[in-house]
């Protein structure tokens, strides 16, 4: 028998030129041509998809969003999101890439990533919509969301696509300690006094942030600390009044919420924990806002400040923006 010789597409392998010989060669000829067997394998050849999909999480209770050893304890998000599309039954092994990580105890407004699917011979491959409402079945009662899912080109990068990422760290005055939250607001924000901030100080402060700068002091260090460069791009820095939907005026009118937001196309590890507790001791009178320059200029992760950096629960991945034309994949192109 001759060999056959194929193409990738965004719709998976497709037949190029096929040439076969011996008994019952005009039917694997066709079989080929049309793709439905891989070469040299008795698996049914399907329609293959690629999908962007954001989703969202209550990170207390995860090791955090990326995949963790299934023999552990507390496992990732990621976990979760692939043992419910192993359920959908794909013919491939799925493995899905996530765009932004977030450690343990830090929470997702909305997360993304990406991932194949390449269903049973016959099947076409999921709608958007079929997916989203499959995918949220199978994770159910994890506090994991899919919130929307779009057929994306077959090398579009869910994380190196993004155009830049968000984060709001939430802040809670009036309160020492977490047990004097509202329940619906525990691990969800950072009490940091009992006394109000100040916060016009600590705008000040966070304008010197903004801008290209090396945040080598605002980064922890980890294992890929070598290979990343220190120097990142704020696009937003901003301090702005917060809220809440559980306080209950009778009995919590004495705590004030306030949300920090930070944008850039990416974030060094731990950077976002960082700048906010040292904006925090900026507003607590701890540090002065000439402090936040001087670390910037010290290009050094052990310069930090001791006992300041903010914790996970307060942090929030609020949003992962793309160009609008990546989403725009005709139906056509992944059948």
């Amino acid at each position: 028998m001759g060999a056959a010789i194929f193409d990738k597409g965004a719709g998976g392998v497709v037949g190029r030129s096929v040439k076969v010989d011996g008994p019952g060669a005009s039917s694997r000829v066709r079989t080929l041509r049309e793709g439905r067997l891989f070469p040299g394998s008795e698996h049914p050849m399907a329609a293959k998809a690629r999908y962007l999909i954001f989703f969202q999480y209550c990170g207390t209770r995860y090791s955090g969003v990326m995949k963790s050893p299934s023999d552990q304890t507390i496992l990732g998000v990621q976990n979760y999101l692939e043992n419910a599309v192993q359920k959908l039954r794909p013919v491939n092994e799925v493995n899905i890439a996530i765009s932004s990580r977030t450690d343990s105890g830090v929470h997702a407004l909305c997360n993304s990533a990406h991932l194949d699917i390449q269903r049973k011979e016959g099947k076409p491959p999921f709608s958007a919509e079929l997916l989203v409402n499959a995918l949220n079945f199978h994770l159910k009662p994890e506090p994991i969301s899919v919130i929307k899912a779009f057929h994306v080109a077959d090398n579009f990068s869910a994380r190196f696509r993004a155009l830049s990422r968000t984060y709001v760290y939430r802040l809670v005055t009036g309160c020492w300690h977490h047990s004097q939250l509202p329940v619906f607001e525990r691990n969800l924000c950072w009490p940091v006094s009992n006394t109000p901030l100040n916060t016009d100080i600590m705008k000040e402060a966070a304008q010197i942030l903004l801008g290209t700068h090396d945040f080598s002091t605002f980064r922890s260090l980890n294992s890929e600390t070598p290979f990343k460069s220190p120097l990142k791009t704020l696009l937003q820095v901003d301090v702005t009044p917060g809220f809440s939907i559980s306080l209950q005026q009778n009995f919590h009118s004495h705590l004030k919420f306030w949300e920090l937001t930070f944008r850039s196309r990416s974030f060094l590890y731990k950077q976002v924990r960082r700048m906010t507790g040292a904006l925090v001791a900026v507003g607590q009178g701890r540090l002065m806002p000439r402090h936040i320059a001087d670390l910037l200029e010290m290009r050094d992760s052990m310069a930090y400040p001791q006992n300041i950096i903010a914790p996970p629960d307060g942090l929030f991945l609020k949003n992962v923006e793309y160009d609008t034309k990546d989403l725009e994949v005709e139906e056509s192109v992944i059948q």
